[in-house]
């Protein structure tokens, strides 16, 4: 049986969202005040979703402020 690939929450936060809206790490990061470094760690799979970074990004793209934790958790619980 082949097993399907899991998204990484890099992939969710690029493609469904900053894509869509045209945003640069830059602008994301000015707009939320997370650091550039964690957002690209983030996007390259290098550091996960905290509470805090999934409060400002709930808040930014008009999510739940557990949005984007609840898809790292499930993504954590599907890898393992």
């Amino acid at each position: 049986m082949k097993k399907i690939n899991t998204p990484t929450i890099g992939n969710i936060l690029k493609e469904d969202f900053m894509d869509s809206l045209n945003l640069s790490v830059s602008s994301l990061s000015n707009f939320t005040q997370i650091p550039e470094t964690t957002l690209k760690n983030i996007l390259n799979n290098k550091e996960k979703v905290t509470k805090d970074i999934s409060n400002k990004l709930g808040k930014y793209f008009g999510v739940s402020d557990t949005y984007f934790l609840n898809i790292q958790n499930d993504i954590d619980k599907r890898s393992n």
